[in-house]
């Protein structure tokens, strides 16, 4: 049986980000696991967290954590705290580490990943990540389409560049890995 790490690692890319980036409110966090998710399933056709992303006017969206944003479930309270600051005339979230990172549960690849993107974004407001998530030559944006696609799931394979060497391959591992998957929770659900 295949066992998925998705939601410890969910809450642990979490926790890493909320320890070593500046400025961590809802939108900087939801584009760092958006680049973080995409950037993994470039280099090996799988993402970290498992999450399905949306496109929304501001950028990818992770659907299943934006669903419990406002309402945090048990294991994700347990892990973080929202704490809303004035800044100027507006509130603004942060989110804070209720507890330490754990690593247990990642890759070499994957924490190279979160690191790298901790490090490169570590002082920018979300705006800064804004500009990379919507690239015209992203996933979003391929998606998004002025508007036409609001809403819709930005499959992972836009992440895989068309003149991409490896794609064929990747997108070969990405299907056995669904299928693993999908087999996996279907003996669970028996």
């Amino acid at each position: 049986m295949l066992v998925s790490r998705s939601r410890e690692k969910l809450i642990n890319a979490i926790l890493f980000f909320a320890e070593r980036v500046g400025g961590l409110g809802k939108i900087k966090l939801f584009k760092l696991l958006y680049l973080l998710d995409f950037g993994h399933f470039r280099e090996t056709g799988r993402s970290v967290s498992g999450m399905e992303y949306r496109a929304w006017k501001m950028g990818p969206v992770p659907a299943e954590l934006v669903q419990v944003w406002d309402d945090l479930d048990a294991d994700i309270a347990a892990a973080i705290e929202i704490r809303p600051e004035k800044v100027y005339d507006c509130v603004r979230e942060n989110v804070i580490a209720k507890r330490a990172f754990d690593d247990s549960h990642f890759s070499a690849r994957e924490t190279r990943i979160l690191a790298s993107l901790a490090e490169r974004f570590r002082e920018d407001l979300s705006e800064k990540l804004i500009d990379v998530t919507h690239d015209e030559n992203g996933a979003w944006a391929k998606v998004w389409r002025n508007r036409e696609g609001n809403d819709e799931e930005i499959p992972y394979e836009l992440a895989i560049a068309r003149d991409d060497p490896n794609r064929e391959e990747l997108l070969r591992r990405a299907a056995e890995y669904k299928a693993l998957s999908r087999a996996s929770s279907e003996r669970a659900a028996a």
